[in-house]
């Protein structure tokens, strides 16, 4: 008898961002497996008025796998994930954003890592992609670009994220709610610091790559600093918020705002980096205070 071809349900949550969505559900249509998987994709859509619905039945219509479309009202990443998760089927479950579209072997690459290293799930690289080209301090100052590691790299929870990842189903636990509803951002790495302290092991396989569509409103500044701020009033809810944190930020934010105009002398990239760094500090010391000023995920 020959053993079950797994299974991978590939799991993305979408809110508003149908054209993105779109780019992202015919790349995932071009996946090549070698006939050692089988794939199906599970579209969340956060957006209570179904703003998804009618992009995910065209494609459903044209793909060759099935393509299951569900809704959670409540807006809230966490809460989106976890309704993924409960309409995940088979061995795996692989997670990649609405705006992000991975290269023909992403799934393939990422499968055949978990299993030579016999690991519990496997990150890859999310890459920059401009539609438009972006000003050159974005550029200069490495904003959009996110850190890469060495192929079989064990990663610990602060690296762990969903953009692109691929998990065996049984990490996520019985009961189908393992993202944290009270993070509005950062739920994944809480997420993988549990899941790390229970014994699970992640690797990094920077060969499986998808690449992170920018918009021009994602490298203004404003955005930039509410990100940061949002990052940092959510520390405090980590077990490992302590008092060594809390002076660090209180002493961080007084030197990066001292340096802020020497930061300025020396080009906007090296300013803005000083003020994203200030920004995150004064969130740490604003959540610590029980101050959030966003209850929702910044996408704008």
């Amino acid at each position: 008898m020959t053993a079950p071809v797994p299974h991978i349900s590939v799991c993305i949550c979408t809110y508003k961002r149908q054209t993105l969505l779109r780019r992202s559900l015919d790349a995932l249509a071009r996946q090549e497996t070698d006939g050692r998987f089988t794939y199906s994709v599970v579209v969340v859509d956060n957006d209570r008025l179904r703003s998804a619905e009618g992009v995910t039945s065209d494609f459903a219509a044209e793909c060759s796998f099935a393509t299951k479309y569900c809704v959670e009202p409540r807006q809230n990443i966490a809460l989106a994930r976890n309704r993924a998760v409960e309409n995940a089927e088979g061995d795996f479950v692989a997670f990649i954003d609405d705006d992000e579209f991975p290269t023909r072997r992403w799934l393939a690459t990422l499968f055949e890592t978990c299993l030579r290293y016999g690991v519990d799930g496997v990150l890859g690289p999310v890459k920059p992609h401009f539609d438009q080209p972006p000003p050159a301090w974005v550029v200069k100052g490495g904003f959009c670009e996110r850190q890469t590691y060495p192929t079989g790299l064990v990663i610990d929870w602060r690296k762990g994220r969903t953009g692109n990842v691929l998990l065996r189903k049984r990490v996520l636990g019985p009961d189908s709610r393992p993202f944290d509803p009270q993070f509005v951002a950062g739920e994944d790495q809480e997420f993988f610091r549990k899941a790390i302290a229970k014994g699970c092991v992640f690797i990094w396989c920077d060969e499986a790559v998808a690449f992170e569509v920018i918009p021009p409103y994602r490298w203004s500044r404003a955005f930039m600093l509410k990100k940061a701020l949002l990052s940092g009033t959510l520390e405090p809810l980590l077990p490992t918020f302590g008092p060594r944190v809390i002076v660090k930020s209180a002493v961080a934010v007084a030197a990066y705002a001292v340096g802020l105009p020497f930061a300025l002398a020396l080009g906007q990239h090296r300013f803005m980096k000083c003020l994203v760094k200030l920004f995150d500090h004064l969130g740490k010391l604003l959540g610590l205070v029980g101050v959030r000023p966003f209850t929702q995920y910044v996408t704008e």
